[in-house]
């Protein structure tokens, strides 16, 4: 232990493991200054190269910043301080519109498709050496991909959307590169791209998806990749348009380097048609999971690429979990070809509690998003204030902190859990949390 500092260690391994884990026990708070290298050094009584090694190891982990003269410091959202923390613990008798669950009345059920699969094994047992892809999941995925427009490339398969990105990023990108990221945006991604060591750049959104002029900056400013999602934002529920996705396809066709990954977080709960983004650049990758429409614990995801983009991920897939379990890929081909979920229903079910939910505080002067999806952003002047009234009045919403990196607060709804007769106790009572306030925008 190091005076105010709960640092120790010998070596820049322990030093560096040291300060992560009085980051995540928060002994140091986000934003709190660390020692410069050569008074640590000199208290450790070690080489100031082992600290620099150390503070290195820390700025590529997520975990601390370089402010120039100011020296370092923790990040305001440290990937060791994840956005989970965020997370609100729901009291008992307080109805939870926060967790971004899928209505589990709309998930299909899973006995018939495993129990097909499974028998399959029994007879064709998969053995090391084959694919990583069961030939029928690629036929199928690669066949729906087609129809929506996804160009032609090398299919993978990943544990989740998540999963995806992250194997993506990890191939195509060094530490130290940036990354566009939408904000407001998945505070999974959000989370990631620092904690991989890449500098993430937020790109302001809106119903229709990420603004072209502010992709345009970021690229202009040397961002190497852009992350977008195609339709069910989370949290905003944009989706990216015909006329938005041809001046998204504009500015990329100018900055043909960047790695585009596109997710498409709506697959199976929206009928919004998909207008990718995928395709202009060299390096891409087209991510599709099966999380809301057939169950968050499948975690699975189709991953399309370009051939060195693709090639690299399965690579590494080799080198670690070898592959996704065929038994699995062919519970989910039997799900996709038994017509097991119909996107149109699951869309309608969402879409009119969503559409109720934003008139409803449209009608008491709140102005609310969700253009798709199961989500419904709303924002408002003061989130920590709002979500403690709300949680007063028995409903616990999602804090927007989790979400965004500069973009202006605000909490999310899930509506997978609403009823009719509950749109309007939820818009009464966060009407009230909110209080009189002008329009605001989520830009």
């Amino acid at each position: 232990m190091l005076g105010e500092y709960p640092i120790a260690g010998r070596g820049a391994a322990e030093i560096a493991a040291s300060v992560e884990r009085a980051v995540g026990r928060g002994d140091l708070e986000p934003g709190q200054s660390l020692p410069p290298m050569r008074e640590l050094a000199r208290q450790l009584g070690v080489n100031p190269n082992t600290v620099a090694a150390a503070y290195r190891t820390l700025r590529e982990r997520g975990v601390i910043e370089t402010a120039g003269r100011r020296g370092s410091r923790v990040r305001s959202k440290p990937a060791t301080t994840a956005r989970e923390y965020s997370r609100l613990v729901v009291p008992p008798g307080v109805r939870d519109v926060a967790s971004g669950n899928p209505d589990t009345a709309l998930l299909p059920p899973l006995a018939e498709a495993f129990a097909t699969a499974a028998a399959h094994a029994d007879h064709h047992p998969d053995l090391y050496g084959e694919s990583a892809v069961a030939p029928e999941f690629g036929r199928c995925a690669r066949g729906t991909l087609d129809r929506d427009g996804v160009p032609q490339g090398p299919l993978a398969v990943t544990s989740g959307a998540l999963d995806a990105i992250e194997r993506v990023l990890v191939a195509r990108l060094k530490v130290g590169d940036a990354v566009a990221v939408e904000d407001p945006g998945w505070g999974s991604v959000l989370d990631l791209v620092p904690a991989l060591g890449l500098r993430p750049v937020p790109v302001g959104v809106d119903d229709q998806g990420p603004l072209p002029d502010d992709v345009e900056r970021a690229l202009r400013a040397g961002a190497r990749a852009l992350v977008v999602t195609a339709r069910a934002q989370n949290p905003t529920g944009a989706a990216v348009g015909a006329a938005r996705a041809r001046a998204l396809r504009e500015v990329l066709a100018a900055h043909k380097e960047t790695l585009v990954i596109e997710d498409d977080h709506g697959h199976g709960i929206v009928d919004l048609p998909l207008h990718t983004l995928t395709g202009v650049t060299h390096a891409w990758a087209f991510v599709r999971s099966t999380a809301k429409a057939y169950g968050p614990d499948l975690r699975l995801a189709v991953l399309a690429g370009d051939v060195e983009t693709v090639d690299r991920v399965q690579g590494r897939l080799r080198l670690g979990p070898g592959w996704v379990s065929k038994v699995l890929q062919r519970a989910v081909v039997h799900l996709w070809e038994g017509g097991a979920v119909d996107a149109r229903e699951v869309a309608a079910a969402y879409g009119r509690r969503r559409d109720a939910l934003i008139a409803a505080l449209a009608e008491r002067g709140v102005t609310a998003y969700g253009r798709s999806g199961m989500n419904v952003w709303v924002p408002v002047p003061d989130e920590t204030g709002v979500v403690a009234r709300m949680l007063h009045a028995g409903w616990a919403v999602a804090p927007g902190a989790r979400f965004r990196l500069s973009a202006a607060p605000g909490v999310r709804i899930t509506v997978s859990a609403l009823g009719g007769d509950d749109i309007e106790a939820v818009a009464e009572a966060l009407t009230a949390a909110v209080g009189p306030v002008a329009e605001r925008r989520y830009g």
